[in-house]
């Protein structure tokens, strides 16, 4: 995961802490789940795995649950030396104090007292506030690590370590998903485990079932939990243990539809006879046409696409870039990095080498060489309004000088660069380098979009 990102936030101070926005990505924090009901000897439903001998169900560790107590104050007995000490410590990276950090440090050290109160290993080790420091420590490094990451670079690499856990399990192994498939079934699976983390978390901290986090240190704390939560080991029959996440991916792939077979030809002709009839009308058979018509490629595409690649070539050769124009082949047919290496003879560090000279070329030759070309390719002429949506565009007019709104005028009247350099008065090179000034800041709009991500505050 999916997976780096520009960042995209802004500022935004609440309380003297960084603000998160209350419309966070809904494949970390939903806006509007439901409760769950506590349960602290037994998993989730979900657990419920398969066997040979039928299905079991495995039951949480003691770390897995807190105790739920309805008549217990969460107020009751807090562990307020650990939290001065924490506050103490971590003083120079925690946000400026407020309520907010407060609740923050008090969850991660109640969570650590009660896992040391209930493990008999640590209250027969003869040193338990030693063991109490060190994991509020482990906590909440890990919590201010998503804190400097920020909320979108944080959920990037949440989402990019859960990915690579669940890949394997993900999809029965009969089922013989490529990695397109397994992606597609990864981002619908961690929607949901996303949404039970964060209902596991308001229980486990007896928060209201409204709790969302608001500010950048509670996302990172949630990210923090989310991330142990997967990691939860779940016992199973037989000394095994497995991780949450992975039991959850297991379940998810069994719960999905078998595959049917569908005869392609018969799908798109004309039903001849009554039983071709009742083939036709049968939903698989309707959601199948209806894809293949919406997937028809367009012939004018292709053309496009080989001229772009074609001329490409072409330009890399003249640029003396041989090994770009291999590498460029290699890709297209879809060769896979050790592949590449084998094939063009190149250790790891001089691929690297050669992935930037190429990406180095191919911006110029999109921005510079042949950008027409490429960006009718890409839907993003000037006519297009270089592939900008409506608010993008305003926005990106907004942003040019009298100079550069002249020039992309008379860029959209398809006139010369040499035409162009004698109405602005200037030479070709600096028209040149001006247009593609302004390719770069369509660019940016294009792809940081116009809704800034105010998490990062």
């Amino acid at each position: 995961m999916n997976v780096e990102p520009e960042d995209l936030s802004s500022s935004s101070p609440i309380d003297g802490t960084e603000a998160a926005s209350p419309e966070m990505s809904p494949a970390l924090v939903p806006l509007s789940p439901t409760p769950v009901s506590s349960n602290s000897s037994n998993l989730h439903p979900q657990d419920k795995i398969a066997a040979d001998s039928g299905s079991l169900e495995p039951r949480e560790s003691v770390l897995a649950q807190p105790d739920q107590n309805p008549d217990q104050n969460p107020d009751q007995s807090l562990p307020t030396a650990l939290v001065e000490a924490l506050l103490r410590e971590y003083q120079a990276e925690l946000p400026a104090p407020s309520a907010s950090v407060q609740a923050v440090v008090t969850r991660i050290a109640v969570e650590v007292e009660r896992v040391c109160s209930k493990s008999d290993r640590i209250q027969t080790s003869g040193d338990i506030e030693g063991t109490k420091t060190y994991l509020a420590g482990l906590r909440m490094q890990r919590c201010l690590n998503y804190y400097r990451l920020g909320s979108r670079q944080g959920r990037v690499e949440l989402h990019s370590h859960l990915s690579t856990v669940v890949y394997r399990h993900i999809a029965p192994p009969q089922a013989q998903l490529g990695f397109a498939g397994r992606y597609t079934a990864i981002e619908d699976f961690l929607q949901g485990f996303y949404i039970e983390a964060l209902k596991a978390f308001r229980r486990e901290n007896q928060l209201p079932e409204t709790y969302q986090p608001r500010t950048r240190l509670e996302l990172a704390e949630y990210m923090a939990f989310t991330e142990l939560y997967a990691k939860r080991r779940i016992a199973l029959p037989g000394a095994r243990k497995q991780q949450l996440v992975v039991l959850r991916a297991q379940t998810h792939a069994n719960r999905q539809p078998p595959e049917a077979a569908i005869d392609l030809d018969m799908a798109m002709e004309s039903a001849k006879g009554e039983e071709a009839e009742m083939h036709s009308r049968s939903p698989m058979v309707q959601q199948v046409r209806e894809q293949m018509v919406s997937d028809s490629i367009d012939p004018t595409d292709s053309v496009i696409r080989d001229r772009v690649i074609i001329e490409l070539i072409e330009y890399l050769e003249e640029q003396g870039q041989e090994n770009c124009v291999k590498y460029l082949v290699l890709k297209l047919k879809d060769c896979s990095a050790p592949e590449i290496d084998e094939i063009l003879e190149l250790s790891p560090r001089e691929r690297d080498y050669l992935q930037q000279r190429f990406k180095y070329h191919v911006e110029k030759f999109a921005k510079s060489h042949r950008w027409q070309l490429v960006h009718q390719w890409l839907g993003a002429d000037i006519d297009q309004n270089l592939g900008l949506s409506q608010l993008q565009w305003q926005l990106f007019i907004s942003r040019l000088s009298a100079e550069e709104s002249q020039l992309l005028e008379l860029k959209g009247k398809q006139l010369e660069d040499s035409e162009i350099a004698k109405l602005l008065k200037c030479t070709l090179k600096q028209v040149q380098k001006r247009w593609v000034h302004l390719l770069d800041l369509a660019w940016q709009v294009r792809n940081n979009g116009s809704a800034p991500d105010v998490a990062d505050a």
